[in-house]
């Protein structure tokens, strides 16, 4: 434990996504509810506790999942509506301490040390938040307290639905003890089934490995996990949670057998990213290509630029260098994607005009491949910002690179 103990909240709205279905749907409730792509490729995002039932759950495939609940009911993702229901959610939390770690759309950490003469104790401000959120919104929360996040995140988990679980100070190491190893962050199939072998099944039999022990068999991952099979974790709630990347991806709902195909939807991603990355004022020099083959295979290839960049063209251009090193088109793909990384504000230091901006591994972008480029980097920023101003007036759709209305092919 720390030495300065600290009142962790871990707080999870139940099923998110199709508890918002529901919102808006009363006539849904209590049916199996189930948020999913197309059946073809797609994946359940989220399902009702109905519908889990049934044994759907998220990440599965759509078609799994009406093999198993034909009698669900399937609704598209509505991310913007999410986002509007979430962002609700979230002023609540703030309301109790501006102490709060986003960890996603539908969950967080809130750190309410000091807040006991406002809400009182740290499980009894964690019932206050649960009842706003019902009461504002409808939406159930699950509530973790205790005494750091590890803890508060197991304990909302073990609570799930509409729970509530508080780890008392000194009770943590008993709450872990009977709870199977794999429960751990970090301990995945392969550890878990390590730790089997070797007679190791709960937290408290995997807490009679010494450090050197778990060092020796498991190097800087096994020290990670002795501390936290002694409940020991002193992360603070963060709540500058500064992006570490911007990106994109698609899956298909027929594989990409051509380049030519692939090329302009590595067009449409990079336009997209750029765009996002100019939304948020940033720029970025690493760029990573994603590519998952039809047998599910995947290869990621990146390049770090010589400068920052938030221009369309210039991810473009990159990607496709980056496509033609992996093996796709003798291998069918199934899904492309693009992400931006080492970022930094909007506002670096463009290169003078005339100088190539972008060596690539000591060589440079094969500029026949960019669409798209004005014909220096101050024409490429005015014609970025007058991109974003048209869209801005008529919507994403307003203005597209002229390559991508040809062919484009259905999305999951």
């Amino acid at each position: 434990m720390t030495e300065a103990r600290r009142s962790i909240l871990h707080l999870d709205l139940d099923a998110f996504y199709a508890s918002v279905e529901v919102l808006d749907r009363p006539e849904l409730r209590g049916k199996p509810v189930i948020v999913a792509g197309s059946e073809r490729r797609g994946v359940v995002t989220a399902a009702s506790y109905e519908a889990r039932g049934f044994g759907v759950r998220a990440a599965m495939p759509t078609a799994t999942a009406r093999r198993l609940c034909p009698q669900g009911v399937f609704l598209p993702v509505r991310m913007s509506r999410y986002r509007e229901v979430s962002e609700k959610v979230f002023a609540i939390y703030r309301r109790f301490t501006p102490l709060v770690e986003p960890l996603s759309i539908d969950e967080a950490f809130l750190d309410v040390t000091g807040c006991e003469k406002l809400f009182g104790s740290a499980e009894e401000a964690a019932r206050k938040v649960k009842a706003a959120v019902r009461e504002e919104t409808g939406l159930i929360v699950s509530a973790g307290v205790a005494s750091n996040k590890f803890l508060a995140k197991i304990a909302s988990d073990l609570g799930k639905p509409d729970g509530l679980i508080a780890v008392p100070p000194g009770a943590e190491r008993g709450f872990l003890d009977p709870l199977p190893a794999g429960k751990l962050w970090g301990v995945g199939k392969v550890t878990e089934e390590t730790l089997r072998r070797r007679g190791i099944l709960t937290i408290r039999e995997l807490r009679g490995l010494s450090l050197e022990e778990m060092a020796r068999s498991y190097g800087a991952h096994g020290e990670h996990l002795y501390r936290l099979a002694r409940g020991i974790d002193d992360r603070p709630v963060e709540t500058e949670q500064e992006a570490k990347s911007v990106g994109h991806e698609e899956t298909y709902e027929h594989d990409l057998r051509k380049r030519g195909a692939m090329r302009r939807e590595l067009l449409s991603l990079a336009d997209r990213v750029s765009a996002r990355l100019r939304r948020h004022g940033v720029k970025g020099r690493t760029i990573t290509l994603k590519v998952k083959y039809h047998d599910f295979a995947q290869a990621t290839r990146a390049a770090t630029l010589a400068d920052p960049t938030d221009d369309g063209g210039t991810i473009y251009r990159c990607s496709v260098v980056l496509l033609e090193e992996t093996e796709a088109g003798p291998r069918p793909v199934r899904l492309l994607g693009i992400s931006v990384s080492k970022l930094s504000a909007g506002l670096a230091a463009l290169p003078p005009a005339g100088m190539e901006q972008l060596p690539l591994f000591g060589r440079p972008l094969p500029e026949r491949k960019d669409p798209i480029r004005p014909a220096d980097p101050g024409k490429r920023e005015r014609l970025n910002r007058t991109v974003d101003r048209i869209r801005g007036k008529f919507g994403p759709k307003g203005i597209v690179p002229g390559a991508l209305p040809a062919e484009s092919p259905p999305k999951k």
